[in-house]
């Protein structure tokens, strides 16, 4: 029992080396301080959505991020039978997992209220919690890919154009 506890614990300090060695990295990063800025958003899912995304140019627009991270809803068409499923989990599971936890994250910790926490929270009431999370998780994929391609940082609320 000696040695398995042994590979245990090796395997857990390995583990918190390269923890370590992946905050060291994200912060040297342009691409992932930026996306840091974002309330929910910390080292891991900023560097998961930078190594996923790889170049923002390989997206026309951003809102096609949504939905190649499946979190677009499954359209069931069938003669007269039309309407919309759950998500269509295509795409990488493990960065719809973050953006999933990181719009939890906005929806139930933040404490600083933006437009985008507070167009989730008025989501949540109408339709519940795990769709608006998923809404939200959607959505930050958008905004992600919009602000790693124009390099403009987060703002929390949009100014009225009058």
């Amino acid at each position: 029992m000696l040695p398995l506890l042994e590979v245990w614990r090796t395997t857990r300090l390995q583990v918190a080396k390269l923890g370590r060695q992946l905050v060291a990295e994200a912060r040297q990063s342009e691409a992932c301080r930026l996306l840091a800025s974002i309330p929910g958003i910390g080292p891991i899912t900023a560097t998961a959505f930078v190594t996923a995304i790889e170049s923002p140019d390989n997206f026309r627009r951003s809102s096609s991020v949504g939905a190649w991270a499946g979190l677009t809803t499954r359209r069931y068409q069938s003669g007269e039978v039309d309407y919309d499923g759950h998500i269509s989990r295509r795409g990488d599971r493990h960065l719809r997992t973050l953006l999933y936890e990181a719009a939890t994250v906005i929806l139930t910790r933040s404490t600083r209220d933006s437009d985008l926490r507070t167009w989730g929270r008025s989501l949540q009431e109408r339709v519940g919690f795990k769709r608006a999370a998923v809404a939200v998780a959607r959505k930050l994929a958008v905004m992600m890919h919009a602000m790693l391609r124009d390099g403009t940082p987060f703002v929390r609320t949009a100014k009225v154009v009058a």
